[in-house]
Formats: structure tokens, sequence, C-alpha cells
């Protein structure tokens, strides 16, 4: 049995990350971790990837900014008259506004779909984002690692997990500079690892205390597909 780990798919074809598992002889006795972030932005914006995970038992869904996004927008769902969008709150208009700008136009029209064709289906979908947890943790090989989407803001190792806002979890962007716990180490997508500087274009960043593993599916990029068991590296097409 094996570990990976994968992050911000960001509506990559659910074809070619079949094919991703296939490069990297990801079975059935292995583990994934998916750290959120795998709708929006482009193609059915994810719709059919979030389906697909949420029937494979050996995969483990970690919330991302995105989901969380989606899910403060579940208003939408609901039966759109000229009365009700009259009603929305304020902080509603700001979660749509939010969730639009960060490409949210695919993912909701492609929900409307489902929800229209399969509503079981959908409610199932939200259902299980509801349920997701916002960070996990796993020991691969005698070393222990913590997953979660956006790293740890304010980090201080004395600081307990369920003390961080979920704020704190999903939109945090880590500095090269920062340290995490010394004996654990964190994984994170959230921001694509070209944002450190062109010469990680598309490359996971690995430091002494925390692994970077979103190398930019969002803007066309391969996605990243890490091994935790001997940090062996496997990229998408």
């Amino acid at each position: 049995m094996s570990t990976y780990v994968t992050s911000d798919l960001h509506g990559y074809p659910l074809d070619k990350f079949l094919g991703l598992l296939s490069k990297a002889g990801f079975g059935e006795a292995d583990m994934l971790y998916i750290l959120g972030d795998v709708i929006d932005r482009n193609g059915d914006g994810g719709v059919s990837m979030l389906r697909y995970i949420m029937g494979q038992p050996n995969f483990e869904f970690v919330l991302g900014n995105h989901e969380d996004m989606l899910l403060n927008c579940s208003f939408l769902f609901g039966e759109v008259t000229d009365e009700s969008i009259s009603e929305l709150s304020a902080e509603d208009i700001r979660h749509y506004d939010r969730w639009m700008r960060n490409g949210g136009g695919a993912t909701a029209a492609n929900l409307r779909k489902l929800l229209k064709e399969d509503s079981p289906a959908f409610f199932d979908l939200m259902q299980f984002l509801r349920e997701s947890r916002a960070y996990a943790a796993d020991t691969v090989k005698g070393r222990d690692f913590l997953f979660v989407h956006g790293g740890l803001k304010d980090f201080s190792p004395e600081k307990k997990l369920k003390d961080y806002l979920l704020h704190d979890l999903l939109w945090e962007r880590p500095k090269l500079t920062d340290e995490y716990f010394g004996d654990v180490i964190t994984v994170f997508g959230h921001t694509p690892t070209l944002c450190y500087g062109e010469e990680y274009r598309g490359r996971i960043i690995r430091t002494r205390t925390w692994i970077n593993v979103d190398t930019g599916a969002a803007d066309g990029l391969p996605p990243a597909l890490l091994r935790l068991d001997d940090l062996e590296e496997f990229y998408g097409d």
C-alpha cells in the first residue's frame, strides 16, 4: 500500500486524471489525499471529478476554499425568481461575487444541470462537501504528515489545529521562508508554485517543514501527484 497526495485540480479532465493515477501505479490498495479545489476555473467546473472522488473508498477529500465558496452560495440552487433575487442579503451578494470572480461560473452551471437531471446526486454532492474536513493527518513510512488546503495562518507549534479558523486553513499563502512543525511535514496547495518564482513553474516545492503540491492546473499547467512513501513526483499531461 502506498499513499499519494494531490491538490487544486480545478476542472482538470477526469480521463487525464485517471491517466495520471495509472502513470503513478495507483491501485485499489493505495490511498489518495485530495487537498481541495477540485472545482471551478476549467472544463465542467470539476463536477464530474468531484462525483468520481465521492465514490472512491480509498480517497480522502480535504475542503478547499473554492468548495467553501460554493457552499456559501448554496442559495443559488433554489428556485430563482425576481422576488428571491431581490431578497438576497448583502452577505449573499458578496459571496456570489467572490465565487464568480474566482471561476465559479462553469461549476454553478453544471450543478444546476445536475440538480435538474438528477436531484439526489446533487444533494449527495452538497452533503459530501458539507461533511468534508478542513484538515487530515497520516503517518507514512514512519513520517508524520498534516494535510490542509492553504497552510496555517499565524502558525504556532503550541496552537491546536481546532483553534485555527476555517479561513486560516483555506486561504493562507505561506512564504518560502515560513516554517511549520519540526516533526510533521505539512502538505498543502492553494498557492500555485509558480507564484514563488519562475523556477518553480509547474513543479512541486519541498522545504524542510512543508510541501506545496499545487502546480498550477487552474492555469493549464499539469497537476502533480506526490507519493509520500518515497516522495516521488508524478505529473499529468
